[in-house]
């Protein structure tokens, strides 16, 4: 029990981590993709360094026995970065954003079939309150549903960032820095030749503080972040990890209203309270089973 409740903390300090990426993201003039490709191959960089300075061997034996979930699922990860931002460019943000955050759901419904884990009514009930709530934050409501297109992209992001939580539950005896160095490693090879057909990587802005900007996105919010969110979601349900996970586009939409001053409607503020409840809730113990 004490190793979930660490678990827990591990994923929501992730989910905070990954929530603040909007505020560096402001700093790097970059195309997103070119973004997400560096932020991959800075993350595995950093990881690997971290080993061999301590003077760590990678675990080859666990990564052989593990390859193919530890391969597929950081393909998936590259894809589901692709995949977003793709969203992005074909429909609104907002849209974009709400399609994504299915991914969740996606995960509460599957856990049953996949991984055996019973569908409760709390957590079901906790998942469409939190759903909602991401309507609310979103603004789509007010904005309007547009670009079909975009909204098969974002369900798509949304199917293979469920799909990544699954496999890694399928992943046994690796520690978080190994598995997240091979995924990371695989997501940016995934991207390299999406990267290359279509960005102009001559034309970038290579100044000392866009490249600073840059590794901080790459080590902080990548490296280390991935390292905590893979080594926490291996031992929780998955349910827990999908709801959890409803922390990082809250935690984004607060910061951008304290640090950027970008206005917080109060439309958006009831979602969020709906979506970090609805979090909270589904993690209270409702019978004598759970606090065993």
């Amino acid at each position: 029990m004490n190793r979930q409740i660490s678990d827990r903390w591990k994923l929501i300090l992730s989910m905070c981590v990954f929530g603040t990426i909007g505020i560096v993201r402001r700093y790097i003039p970059y195309p997103s993709s070119v973004i997400a490709l560096a932020r991959g191959l800075i993350g595995m960089l950093f990881l690997l360094a971290l080993r061999l300075c301590g003077g760590e061997r990678l675990a080859a034996a666990e990564q052989k026995r593990n390859a193919v979930p530890l391969c597929l699922s950081g393909v998936l990860l590259g894809a589901n970065w692709i995949l977003l931002f793709e969203a992005y460019r074909y429909t609104s943000v907002s849209v974009a954003t709400v399609c994504y955050y299915m991914a969740p759901v996606f995960v509460i419904l599957t856990a049953p079939i996949f991984l055996h884990e019973a569908l409760t009514a709390k957590k079901g009930l906790c998942a469409a309150a939190a759903v909602c709530g991401m309507v609310l934050v979103s603004g789509v409501l007010e904005s309007g549903v547009s670009g079909l297109t975009g909204v098969l992209f974002g369900l798509g992001a949304a199917v293979s960032y469920a799909a990544v939580i699954l496999l890694n539950k399928q992943i046994t005896g690796l520690s978080a820095g190994d598995r997240t160095l091979v995924q990371l490693g695989a997501a940016a090879v995934a991207l390299l030749p999406y990267v290359l057909m279509t960005e102009d990587l001559s034309a970038l802005d290579t100044s000392w503080f866009v490249l600073a900007m840059l590794l901080v996105a790459g080590v902080v919010h990548t490296g280390i972040a991935y390292a905590l969110y893979f080594g926490s979601i291996r031992n929780l349900p998955a349910q827990t990890a999908a709801l959890l996970s409803y922390i990082d586009p809250i935690t984004a939409v607060v910061l951008s209203a304290l640090v950027l001053k970008e206005q917080l409607s109060l439309t958006a503020g009831v979602g969020g309270a709906l979506v970090i409840g609805a979090a909270a809730i589904s993690e209270l113990p409702t019978g004598r089973a759970e606090h065993r």
